[in-house]
């Protein structure tokens, strides 16, 4: 049986394959047998095995415990390949050292919420780069599935990008979507009712708001209300709200009027709107349009009004001076014109300021024209000065070392010039070409503080006057403790209270520390009112907070947007206007007392 078994000329049926464990029955039989793998059978061979003769065993093989045998087709000549397997380990390593490398940023004591956010969307975005390299070309996946993915995934981009758009960036770059479908602010009509004759627009009975940041241009209100912080008792209580065009700018409001500048399709508009109502007093625009994917559309500044006049600096550069009671425009100078080839990298963002019948605006030309004046009545040129090119923060007057001078927190450096001729009386550089936005903050007869984001931190410079009245500014301190990004930032009693890179914070101005750091309101801003701070939060929240040097005491909110809140709220008496780049409203606050 043995040599029929093994004799190769014989036609095979069909192998039968036996398991290594049967080897030892078999050895015992036959060695011949015992050293083959495959046992060949003549065609119409019964299934039976050298073991099941020897043991007496019928022919199923079943009936023999321990032994495994199955049919082996015959190898055709030009045999099938075998599917290769996918190749995953390349996948394990991107993944881990991308998990490795996220929680390395994550961790590590950045100063910059924004340089972390960007690094972490590098790493998300070379993961995913590197992981659709691999599926292509390193995955050994069949070619026509990947083509199928790659297809799927490219539909389900598409998919994505028509049905949302790219409406911008927090303060922190975080994206932020918007759905196709909802019409874009610049895009929507201005207000449409029309202006009321019952209320009283020259007398509102209540302090007026001229200029960016208040009177004092310092965001503090000296003869406001005291605000109450029983917000669930009382309210506050929404007296108007309305689609605006597209913007950062603020409002400026005297006796009834509030005005505001927007962007509305290609028309840079100037608004004057009624406080109590929101009706529309009067409009001027202008064929002018600034946009960018982070900074967004439309006019960064706030209006300035002063005896009758309203001046508005948009952000390409446009300075008007338009009647307050009619909008009529009076006289107008174009720094496309006058500075050919300044416009900052975010658009202008510097509000005007008056002094002395002269408007001073940054345009931020070199060749000592940084820094311009013109006559109030017919905008002929006065002076000009400086040579720095222009940052985002606005010209401010104030009294240092007993000598008035007005400050320009220009890109890389600061300057001081002569309020009467534009010359400089001292400048120090600062930071680096990173955006420069907070107001700088007089805190006393001869110190200033300087703050800004993106990891420069805060500088408290004195200013110091020697026998022949030179002017030198003299470092007291520098701290990382005080990243004023967007927000300006206040002082109260010898601590300063603002937006650390989105995070409320109080410093020491003895000594530049830290007192504490709490509550994430994100990039909005601020207004301290007779011992109570008044922020409007990125998030479209408003919060009234006790703030003392030991803790912030925050003690009420109310949400007012449901949208990003960058512009700077702007607050008569109990009446607070606040805008985003979408929406305006007027809020009437509770209050105690009026003074």
């Amino acid at each position: 049986m043995t040599a029929a078994l093994c004799n190769e000329a014989t036609p095979i049926a069909r192998r039968t394959r036996m398991e290594e464990r049967d080897f030892p029955l078999l050895r015992s039989q036959s060695p011949a047998v015992a050293d083959r793998r495959y046992i060949d059978l003549p065609r119409g061979a019964k299934w039976k095995t050298p073991a099941d003769s020897a043991l007496g065993i019928g022919e199923s093989r079943s009936q023999v415990p321990g032994i495994i045998m199955e049919e082996v087709h015959p190898q055709s000549d030009n045999p099938a390949p075998e599917s290769p397997r996918i190749r995953w380990s390349p996948t394990r390593w991107i993944l881990s050292a991308a998990a490795v490398a996220g929680l390395a940023v994550w961790l590590w004591p950045i100063s910059q919420v924004q340089v972390r956010n960007l690094i972490l969307f590098s790493i998300g975005g070379i993961t995913l780069l590197l992981l659709g390299f691999w599926w292509c070309f390193a995955s050994r996946t069949p070619a026509r599935l990947r083509l199928t993915v790659v297809a799927v995934l490219a539909l389900l981009v598409a998919s994505f990008i028509a049905t949302f758009r790219f409406r911008g960036v927090t303060g922190d770059l975080v994206p932020i979507l918007e759905a196709r479908w909802i019409t874009p602010s610049s895009s929507v009509a201005g207000p449409l009712r029309k202006a009321s004759t019952a209320t009283n627009l020259d007398d509102s009975g209540r302090p007026d708001f001229p200029q960016y940041l208040g009177a004092g241009r310092d965001a503090v209100i000296r003869d406001g209300p005291t605000l109450s912080a029983d917000w669930q008792t009382t309210p506050p209580q929404v007296l108007w709200r309305q689609p605006i065009g597209s913007g950062w700018a603020g409002f400026a409001i005297v006796g009834n009027r509030a005005i505001t500048l927007e962007q509305r399709g290609p028309r840079e508009m100037v608004v004057c709107l009624d406080a109590l109502t929101g009706d529309l007093l009067w409009e001027h625009g202008d064929e002018a349009r600034y946009a960018s994917p982070l900074g967004g559309e439309g006019p960064r500044t706030t209006p300035t009004i002063i005896d009758g006049r309203v001046f508005t600096f948009g952000a390409t550069g446009i300075l008007n001076c338009l009647a307050l009671d009619s909008g009529k425009l009076l006289w107008q100078r174009r720094m496309a014109e006058e500075a050919p080839g300044c416009l900052p990298e975010w658009g202008y963002a510097g509000s005007p300021l008056v002094h002395e019948g002269k408007v001073i605006i940054s345009s931020g030309q070199g060749d000592g024209k940084s820094l311009r004046a013109y006559q109030i009545a017919d905008g002929a040129p006065v002076w000009q000065g400086g040579s720095h090119a222009a940052g985002y923060a606005s010209p401010m007057l104030c009294t240092l070392a007993g000598v008035p001078q007005v400050i320009a927190f220009n890109l890389r450096f600061i300057t001081a010039h002569n309020p009467s001729n534009g010359q400089v009386l001292w400048e120090r550089p600062w930071g680096s070409r990173q955006p420069v936005v907070a107001q700088p903050l007089p805190i006393g007869p001869d110190l200033i503080v300087f703050s800004s984001g993106y990891g420069v931190g805060a500088e408290l410079l004195k200013i110091e006057r020697d026998g022949s009245n030179k002017l030198s500014p003299q470092p007291v301190w520098k701290s990382l403790a005080l990243k004023a990004k967007m927000a300006s930032f206040i002082e109260h009693e010898g601590f300063l209270y603002g937006m650390d890179d989105g995070m409320l914070t109080c410093v020491d101005t003895r000594d530049g520390k830290r007192r504490w750091k709490s509550g994430r309101y994100g990039h909005g801003q601020l207004l301290w009112v007779d011992g109570r701070l008044l922020v409007t939060a990125e998030s479209g929240e408003l919060v009234l907070l006790e703030p003392g040097p030991s803790a912030p005491n925050e003690v009420a909110r109310f949400p007012v947007f449901d949208a990003k809140l960058w512009n700077p709220p702007a607050l008569s008496g109990d009446l607070l206007l606040v805008r985003t780049d979408q929406e305006a409203a007027c809020i009437r606050l509770p209050v105690e007392k009026n003074r």
